[in-house]
């Protein structure tokens, strides 16, 4: 009795451990499992429960700037499909494709022909275009003091590609369809890639991490891919090797991604019964390692120095009234005042990727987008980090400013910011002045600081 006792004692020991240890994300995921997706996962709309913060009593919205991801689309390439489908089709025809096998190499052909895939790789879905129109729609309800005005200025830009372009034409609809009276300016152009997209020198701050760091994220894809029981299921024949393969874990995460893609689509077709649940979350590590050392450890987040100094000299443009003759005074009792622009509303709205926002958000220091993870413990980054959180399909960021209902005249500290992260209130750098609210003063030099020090020590010229 004593030894049935102490089994079951040692039993539940163990289980309250693993459940004290398992990570948020692995709920997370197995409680939705498009989110292993990472950055094929679509958008999750705001829950209409989730109400915001109010705003600061005296004080009202006046200016909303922007970055977001175009919408969910297609994959780049024709061989992130026709590898897989190759792969299937060779076994097919010698006979070695199980009944599980067929049945995969059934649903990925059918799939890329009924989606013309070959045709639309990289375009924005259907369902990419939804994303934005719901997301734009929500910016009216949520700030009508900006968008409703009947002089409300709204400066949008994307990057030269055609997912980017279509989600801007998409979010600008139904800015118009809100406001009837909005004046929009969009523009295109490749003058403006230097802070929409990637900074050329972007490899360079990913190699300034050394050898070190591609070494422990080299080595932790390979502990953590294991396609045997995934290879086994498909082939009637464990025995069976092709000779144009050269790695069974390619046909893995190949299959992964085409299957974590398909959300993008409306097509009813899915793989995720071809993978258990460890393989699923195993996969989601993989790349959410590789996410975050090559978009946000280190000095990586810096690729969007550029971006970062657009939206501070742009809201210098858009707060501060040039034409008052009021020169910006320092006081050491009183800071920096500023005659404020009393007659702009407007928001200033950016178009482009994922491996825009997700730096963008670590350099901004959004709640904890930035956790500098040491590089000894990669195996733990999953329960603090998780990449699906920061850069879903139509993934955005947003500063929303906030300016005293009255007087021409005020401290640049008196302008109060919040941030929101695919349109969910989240921390900034330093003190809140009120709940969510935060100095733009205070915020501004820090950053401006920040990028300062970069320049002038970590430019890697």
């Amino acid at each position: 009795m004593k030894k049935i006792l102490s089994v079951a004692f040692a039993f539940c020991l163990s289980f309250c451990v693993s459940a004290q240890t398992e990570t948020k994300a692995r709920q997370e995921i197995r409680e939705n499992i498009l989110l292993s997706a990472s950055n094929y996962t679509a958008y999750v709309d705001p829950s209409p429960s989730e109400k915001y913060t109010p705003t600061p009593k005296g004080y009202e919205p006046f200016y909303l700037t922007h970055y977001g991801r175009h919408g969910s689309r297609w994959l780049l390439g024709q061989g992130e499909y026709t590898e897989v489908i190759d792969v299937l089709n060779r076994a097919h025809d010698k006979g070695k494709l199980s009944e599980r096998g067929e049945e995969l190499r059934e649903k990925i052909s059918r799939f890329y022909n009924e989606t013309n895939a070959r045709q639309r790789l990289g375009e924005l879905s259907d369902v990419g275009e939804l994303q934005h129109h719901r997301i734009g729609k929500r910016m009216t309800e949520h700030f009508p003091e900006i968008f409703g005005a009947k002089d409300c200025q709204v400066d949008a830009r994307s990057t030269v590609v055609i997912r980017c372009i279509l989600s801007m034409e998409a979010e600008c609809e139904e800015l118009c369809r809100f406001n009837k009276n909005l004046r929009i300016h969009n523009d295109v152009s490749n003058a403006f890639q230097y802070y929409l997209n990637r900074e050329p020198w972007e490899k360079r701050l990913r190699d300034a991490r050394g050898e070190m760091w591609r070494k422990a994220n080299f080595d932790f894809r390979k502990e953590y891919t294991h396609p045997e029981r995934f290879w086994n299921s498909i082939v009637n024949d464990p025995e069976y090797r092709d000779e144009k393969l050269t790695s069974r874990g390619d046909v893995m995460r190949r299959t992964f991604d085409i299957c974590a893609n398909m959300q993008s689509h409306l097509k009813g077709i899915s793989l995720w019964d071809f993978f258990t649940e460890d393989e699923v979350y195993d996969q989601w590590r993989i790349r959410n390692v590789d996410w975050y050392v090559n978009y946000s450890a280190g000095l990586t987040p810096f690729s969007q120095a550029n971006l970062l100094q657009n939206f501070l000299d742009t809201a210098d443009t858009c707060l501060i009234d040039g034409k008052a003759n009021l020169p910006i005074m320092k006081d050491d009792t009183e800071g920096v005042r500023i005659a404020l622009r009393r007659d702009y509303r407007g928001a200033t709205l950016r178009f482009g990727h994922e491996v825009v926002v997700m730096p963008m958000a670590a350099l901004l220091e959004l709640d904890n987008c930035y956790p500098e993870w040491p590089l000894d413990d990669l195996r733990n980054l999953d329960k603090v980090w998780a990449n699906y959180r920061i850069f879903p399909m139509a993934s955005n960021i947003q500063l929303i400013f906030y300016r005293p209902k009255k007087g021409d005249v005020v401290k640049m500290d008196d302008i109060l910011v919040k941030a929101l992260l695919n349109e969910h209130e989240v921390s900034l750098p330093g003190k809140p002045v009120t709940g969510c609210y935060y100095s733009w003063g205070e915020l501004r030099k820090y950053y401006q600081e920040k990028l300062d020090k970069y320049n002038g020590i970590s430019r890697l010229k």
